[in-house]
């Protein structure tokens, strides 16, 4: 059995930008992007045709959204602004950690998480409370091109933990997003429905933390 945890607002809270076009328009302004006008419907349309449940990139989506306004840019100016837009203030949740570590009792753990910002996952486990080695594999949609519920994102994660889908439980808060471990025949421990501390007995495991204390 493989155990996954979503990360934002299951394991972790983190902040973000009240007007994601707006924080973005800040840091590609830094950058000597010139911003068009009607930035704001630019960032709003769909400018990837993505298959359905695909993950697009946002640095690919706000590359996109300046080349349809004829805005040339320097290399890599979309990444960086993406990137220094979503810079959370980071809280560990309550019980979050006993719930990973009353995982690891019963087999492999693993973070499954939607994030189309590049390397936001990583620095925000920086700012928890976690340790990169308490989880044996990482999963990003922003990574494997995937969005939760598209099953292919589960069935990536449960092949990065060596064991097969229906063998995997998935930790979430999002019933539609993280329900979707369901339909390749693995189990959805859903935060609406239990609490954090509630995992651990849930998993069948005592959840007691040493490594952290």
């Amino acid at each position: 059995m493989g155990v996954s945890f979503d990360l934002f607002g299951t394991l972790v809270t983190a902040d973000r930008p009240d007007d994601p076009a707006a924080a973005v328009a800040t840091e590609l302004e830094k950058r000597d992007v010139a911003v068009p006008d009607d930035w704001a419907d630019a960032y709003a349309e769909p400018h990837v045709d993505a298959p359905e449940g695909a993950e697009v990139p946002l640095p690919a989506h706000v590359s996109r959204a300046l080349a349809s306004r004829g805005v040339d840019y320097e290399h890599n100016a979309a990444r960086r602004a993406v990137v220094a837009a979503f810079d959370p203030t980071v809280e560990t949740r309550p019980g979050a950690l006993e719930a990973v570590d009353a995982a690891r009792e019963r087999g492999p753990v693993a973070l499954c998480s939607n994030c189309s910002v590049p390397e936001l996952v990583g620095r925000t486990l920086v700012r928890s409370e976690f340790e990169r080695d308490d989880f044996d594999a990482i999963v990003t949609s922003v990574g494997c091109g995937w969005r939760k519920p598209a099953p292919e994102i589960f069935e990536q994660t449960a092949d990065r933990l060596g064991v097969a889908p229906d063998e995997l439980i998935h930790v979430g808060d999002d019933p539609d997003a993280d329900g979707g471990v369901e339909a390749v025949g693995g189990t959805a421990l859903l935060l609406e429905e239990l609490s954090l501390a509630d995992v651990p007995s849930r998993l069948g495991a005592s959840g007691e933390r040493s490594s952290h204390e």
